[in-house]
């Protein structure tokens, strides 16, 4: 089992090491657009210790009402020689850098300093945030005081410094404040700043409740599962750390409402240790696949999934399909019928196939359609064009699919571009969105149909904590997957990941004893993480079984330059 060291922002960070910076505002109004700061007062501390104070009036620029004047005590004539806000920011900004802010009715305070930030030219830093009002509504109840105010909470907590609308005297009192709250949270199995935060968020108590499902799970790589009482699969996910990405769900950092029931239902976490984040990834879309858990939202129905193929007839024609032949010429997987649709329409831009959907023989017998008197067909169904002459379009319709098609693509390109010089705008965007479904779902089918025929494939790529990863694919399947560690010899883990990783069947075989649906020894999600994996810098192929290729001109070059036109427009 690979180890991995866990780190604060892994487990959490402790309250007792964070630095807060409780910060209090006077101000010439309400506004902080309309209105100007007039003096900041800020005490820094950790684990209960003061750590400093900054205080300082600042000139607003602007007379002060006479009514703020009653209640902070700050006259025109006290600001008259205090520096301008635009020389203060910086101090209290260095003074404050690294912290967690503290405010009572956080959002005014905050909100002052952000708009003096945005006006004189400096960039807030995004502070983390705690409000002590909101945190006292969850932890004082009206029967201990009667509002949440930092008067009435001073008196109740005995703070040693009376607030008085003078800023260092109300950051003073916050701060006491703020540390009879966090022994109040603390008493609750509080310890963390993540914790805390869930206290001011949309966490609810059940997701409160529930943390401690993920105590005891591993901080390493892999895959975590969620399942009822029942033991059902709620919900399938992964992470590098286990245990911290399983924690995130019971703080403030998961807002989603579907996971907040998800969690409701959960009674437990099961974990799948993995060698490297690539097996974690293919485990996950297996087990989406077997599951289908209710909470997941992604690859959860690949069986919705479709292709486009030619049929296999004398006169062929394009077909969408759920199911392909491991000997068909196809394209895809498209997302949606709508997609392979599009696609359709796009071949049929360039190459009149018959569309009709009845099967023609060697003789075929019928009466064309429209199509023909439009000449967009050659109506084999009455005899017009011969099964030679057919056979030219089925070639070359077969090649776009799966191989060298660039001919093609250009050709409906040049049908768009004519669309759009006469400024038929809609049916040019019309045929461009056709034209990217298809160079879509074409360059799919040809990266990851040659990988699928490859037996074998193995490949390493160097960890950044050193030594390496390795990934054994047969047929697009991950077979096995390994780490060596810093400074050994990768050659012994390469020969026992080879011996020991699983034996996967050629599609060709399984075809012969199997539904058309399990031809593939791999998922086309499973084989697409697996390409993308092999793709990426510094992997190296370390065996090869087989040949593995990818057509130069292929739809892949196509779906480039579409991208970098749009990026261009």
């Amino acid at each position: 089992m690979p180890v991995v060291q866990p780190t604060l922002e892994d487990l959490g960070t402790a309250l007792r090491e964070v630095t807060f910076v409780v910060v209090d505002l006077e101000t010439t109004g309400g506004s902080a657009h309309e209105s100007a700061i007039t003096e900041i007062g800020a005490v820094k501390v950790r684990g209960g210790e003061e750590l400093g104070r900054f205080q300082t009036l600042v000139n607003p620029g602007a007379p002060i009402p006479a009514f703020i004047q009653v209640l902070t005590g700050i006259s025109d004539a006290l600001v008259a020689r205090a520096p301008r806000i635009d020389t203060v920011l910086p101090a209290f900004l260095e003074f404050a850098r690294g912290a967690v802010l503290v405010a009572h009715n956080a959002g005014f305070d905050i909100g002052f300093l952000k708009a003096a930030a945005a006006a004189t030219g400096h960039r807030w830093p995004g502070f983390r945030v705690i409000d002590t009002v909101t945190l006292a509504r969850h932890l004082v109840s009206h029967d201990e005081a009667r509002n949440h105010k930092l008067s009435t909470l001073a008196t109740l907590f005995g703070a040693e410094t009376t607030p008085d609308h003078r800023a260092l005297h109300d950051a003073l009192a916050t701060t006491d404040v703020l540390h009879a709250l966090l022994g109040r949270v603390g008493n609750l199995g509080v310890t963390t700043l993540e914790e805390l935060a869930s206290y001011t968020s949309r966490v609810t108590p059940a997701q409160r409740r529930k943390r401690f499902l993920a105590d005891q799970l591993p901080s390493a790589p892999g895959v975590y599962v969620f399942r009822d009482g029942k033991g059902r699969t709620l919900y399938v996910g992964t992470s590098q750390n286990i245990r911290a990405r399983a924690r995130s769900y019971f703080t403030a950092s998961e807002q989603r409402t579907r996971m907040a029931e998800m969690v409701a239902a959960a009674e437990s976490i099961h974990p799948i240790v993995c060698q490297t984040v690539l097996e974690a990834q293919v485990q996950e879309v297996r087990l989406l696949r077997a599951h289908k858990p209710p909470y997941n939202r992604r690859s959860t129905r690949p069986e919705r999934a479709v292709w486009v193929k030619l049929t296999d007839e004398p006169f062929p024609r394009l077909s969408i399909v759920r199911d392909v032949p491991s000997d068909a010429s196809y394209v895809g997987p498209f997302g949606s019928r709508a997609a392979a649709e599009a696609a359709v329409a796009a071949v049929h831009e360039a190459i009149p196939l018959r569309q009709c959907p009845t099967r023609l023989g060697k003789q075929p017998r019928g009466s064309a359609c429209v199509l023909a008197e439009l000449g967009r067909c050659g109506a084999p169904c009455e005899g017009r064009q011969s099964l030679d002459a057919y056979a030219v379009l089925v070639a070359e319709a077969r090649e776009l699919l799966t191989g060298n098609g660039h001919a093609v693509f250009t050709r409906i390109a040049d049908r768009m571009r004519e669309l759009s010089e006469a400024e038929r705008f809609e049916e040019a965007a019309t045929v461009r969105d056709r034209l990217e479904q298809l160079a879509k779902g074409a360059a799919r089918s040809q990266r990851l149909t040659p990988l699928a025929a490859t037996p074998e494939v193995l490949a390493a790529r160097r960890r950044d904590e050193g030594g390496w990863e390795f990934a054994c694919v047969r047929y697009g399947r991950l077979a096995g997957a390994a780490t060596s560690p810093r400074g050994a010899d990768p050659l012994p883990y390469v020969e026992t990941l080879q011996a020991t990783a699983e034996v996967v069947m050629a599609p060709a075989a399984v075809a012969a004893a199997a539904k058309p649906a399990d031809h593939a020894a791999a998922l086309p999600e499973e084989t697409e993480l697996v390409l993308r994996w092999l793709e990426s810098p510094g992997v190296r192929i370390v065996h090869l079984d087989g040949e593995w290729t990818c057509p130069v001109g292929g739809a892949g070059r196509v779906r480039e330059e579409l991208r970098l036109a749009r990026l261009g427009a």
